[in-house]
């Protein structure tokens, strides 16, 4: 596909409401990680309990197990109304708009235990939120879709990112405080709630299972019969294993270890950020279409590994303005590039019969690094120091690439036009 035949597909009104359905998808994870560490951090608390605090995102990591109830039954009220997706995903919406209201209400330092327990909570809703928007997605997108749907996908989340983390360190910090923040947050679910009222029900998509042990056991048993199932399982945990440990304690390590303040963190790594991170998931999804899936996945997991060395060459300067906006910039421009293409891995692995399931387990896999490696992250950046940590974040990502190169024909089989006809293809 020519770029030109790509960006037509941008013009779509399905690609403009999976924007706001990204964003809304994007909006609460800040909330639960860098935001609430960033909080955590100018109230005091100490460096490993933040770390610790990263296990609040275990959801992401187990959606899984709950994916085959939503695929299985509707929403209750919701369901009757508006159909088995959209009824989920207004479900989940408006619970968290009520759960991240509430964690404004909660002070770190007198019930830090407590918020979170809120903020697994939150969590949980938006890991269910994803499993119904991922399966959505993968619903209504053709195959020649998929680069510009992972696209703005990538491009509403960022968004999010930056309202959530950015916005609202600049807004905690100087204008309105935390706990109306969180309120303010708590409102802005609505926009994904007004993309579930305009998104027509997919018609596409393959019927409800008729049983929960079918909704469980035929997408698994579908998956695990391909070929080398277990090795894409594995590549898909390593290839963002090293930007998961590097993003751990960015905002935490800015703070503290650079000595920039929370404003300075909010307008450059989560403002900067952003726009970077729009440029190279647009970037990537356009590139995608010469570079085709296995050489966009190489060529942009090469670039995310060498650009964690950026934060190790702030450790090492120190409070440094330019070389901040620098690796700030190169980071999240290769991130989101790097995003773009995983995206359309896991859409490519997707049997469009058990989208829900199939795609909650890898995103889910997906998320094990950014989840599981904070307590490791806390301990081994107090132990070692800043210079030593982000360079074996740079180390962490090199194996997701070895074994993309050792995998490339089973990702150049998932590449084809006879696997987009059947998506549910074992790669070969």
């Amino acid at each position: 596909m020519r770029i030109s035949q790509f960006l037509l597909v941008f013009r779509s009104r399905k690609i403009l409401l999976l924007l706001l359905l990204g964003f809304s998808s994007g909006l609460p994870l800040a909330l639960t990680a860098g935001t609430l560490q960033a909080w955590l951090t100018v109230e005091g608390v100490d460096l490993k309990t933040i770390g610790w605090f990263a296990l609040v995102g275990q959801p992401y990591t187990y959606k899984f197990l709950w994916a085959p109830v939503m695929d299985r039954w509707s929403a209750p009220l919701f369901g009757a109304w508006l159909g088995r997706r959209r009824g989920w995903l207004l479900a989940t919406q408006v619970l968290l708009a009520a759960g991240i209201a509430a964690m404004g209400l909660l002070p770190p330092r007198e019930s830090p235990w407590l918020l979170a327990a809120l903020a697994l909570a939150v969590a949980f809703l938006s890991a269910s939120q994803d499993i119904v928007f991922d399966a959505l997605r993968a619903d209504i997108l053709e195959a020649e879709e998929r680069g510009a749907g992972a696209a703005v996908s990538v491009f509403g989340y960022r968004i999010a990112m930056l309202v959530s983390g950015g916005l609202a360190l600049v807004l905690a910090d100087s204008v309105l405080g935390w706990t109306a923040t969180y309120f303010l947050m708590a409102a802005l679910m609505a926009v994904g709630m007004l993309a579930v009222w305009r998104l027509p029900e997919p018609q596409n998509g393959a019927a409800a299972p008729r049983t929960l042990a079918a909704a469980v056991r035929e997408p698994f048993g579908e998956f695990f019969s391909r070929r080398g199932a277990v090795l894409l399982l594995v590549l898909v945990v390593l290839y963002k294993l090293g930007d998961a440990f590097a993003g751990s304690l960015s905002t935490a390590f800015l703070i503290r270890g650079a000595g920039f303040s929370a404003t300075d963190v909010g307008a450059i790594n989560k403002g900067l950020g952003l726009v970077a991170t729009i440029f190279g998931a647009l970037a990537g999804g356009a590139l995608m279409a010469r570079l085709r899936l296995w050489r966009a996945l190489m060529v942009f997991g090469v670039l995310q590994a060498v650009t964690n060395l950026g934060f190790m060459a702030i450790a090492v300067a120190g409070k440094n303005y330019a070389l901040m906006v620098a690796a700030i910039f190169a980071e999240n421009l290769c991130g989101g590039m790097g995003t773009a293409a995983f995206v359309a891995l896991l859409m490519a692995l997707c049997d469009k019969r058990f989208s829900a399931t199939q795609f909650a387990l890898l995103s889910a896999l997906a998320a094990v690094g950014r989840v599981y490696v904070g307590p490791a992250a806390g301990v081994l950046a107090a132990e070692l120091g800043w210079i030593v940590f982000f360079f074996i974040t740079f180390v962490i990502a090199l194996p997701g690439v070895l074994m993309l190169w050792w995998m490339r024909a089973r990702i150049d089989a998932l590449d084809t036009s006879a696997a987009s006809a059947a998506p549910g293809t074992a790669p070969g």
